[in-house]
């Protein structure tokens, strides 16, 4: 039988995934909320199904792994509101499930380390939302997702690049501030080998090795396109949004011991230079 893997909100991060799995043989069903999402969503290999507004019955009755994607609302859980029984009724037949969650789940640590194992104590709304969807899809009765906490992601399309290039980029600073990132290959890799070692009900940091100052960042982005960096900014007098704003409530180094340990990753990327150095290679072969 086929490995059918369910995405409930085929973004960048299921993306990646499947660039993975359909060669290996697997075939991928991904949601999107419209039309024009499909040839998105198709582009990687996926099948694309417009849901909600589709009928959702026959990709889950055919799948036997399941990945969430899709992030909460003040609705709660835009998959597990209309779909919990359903899910709940194919659970048994599931050789896997995942979730994807945020590290924001933690709340600020004041530049500490946090792992698995910290308590979940969000300083956002949105790191609420999360903290109550991680703990709605635990009690799916029978399922036992893979909780997956991913750090700040970034890849080819999704980084500081496209930002510099605009002028809209900015080197808000705050002392002390550091947050923990992401190569989207690298949640791939992790998301692999969860497939090949299912634990239920496990959680895992997706992080890479080097936590660091967003400004930092910016200005290693700035380097590698030969270009001078925004300005600092202390982020006391900057004028943003009380949405980018709530960016710098938090503060923390994010183990990733366990994926290690655990799963046997390597990263790909163990740090944002190494990263970003990709990406920038990644996004040139592209052009046209």
């Amino acid at each position: 039988m086929m490995p059918t893997l369910l995405t409930f909100g085929h973004g960048y991060s299921a993306a990646a995934l499947t660039r993975r799995l359909v060669p290996e043989g697997w075939r991928v069903i991904g949601t999107t909320r419209e039309e024009a999402g499909c040839s998105r969503v198709a582009e990687a290999g996926a099948e694309p199904l417009v849901w909600p507004g589709g009928d959702i019955a026959p990709a889950l009755a055919e799948a036997t792994h399941l990945l969430i994607s899709a992030g909460p609302d003040e609705a709660g859980d835009p998959v597990l509101n209309p779909l919990g029984p359903q899910i709940a009724e194919k659970a048994p037949e599931l050789a896997w499930a995942g979730y994807l969650s945020t590290t924001g789940v933690y709340g600020d640590h004041g530049g500490d380390w946090v792992t698995e194992e910290t308590p979940l104590r969000p300083a956002t709304r949105r790191g609420e939302m999360r903290v109550a969807a991680e703990e709605a899809w635990a009690t799916v009765p029978g399922l036992s997702p893979h909780i997956f906490r991913l750090a700040g992601i970034y890849g080819p399309g999704r980084g500081p690049f496209a930002k510099l290039r605009s002028g809209k980029a900015r080197r808000i600073v705050k002392p002390g501030q550091v947050f923990s990132r992401i190569h989207v290959e690298d949640i791939a890799q992790v998301l692999v080998a969860s497939l090949a070692r299912p634990n239920p009900g496990r959680a895992y940091n997706v992080c890479d090795d080097d936590p660091a100052p967003p400004q930092e960042v910016i200005a290693y982005a700035a380097d590698l396109l030969g270009m001078a960096p925004p300005p600092e900014e202390p982020l006391e007098t900057a004028d943003l949004s009380p949405m980018a704003r709530s960016f710098y409530a938090e503060s923390k180094r994010v183990s990733n011991a366990r994926i290690k340990e655990e799963l046997g990753v390597s990263l790909l990327y163990s740090d944002y230079h190494s990263g970003l150095k990709q990406v920038l290679q990644d996004e040139a072969s592209a052009e046209p």
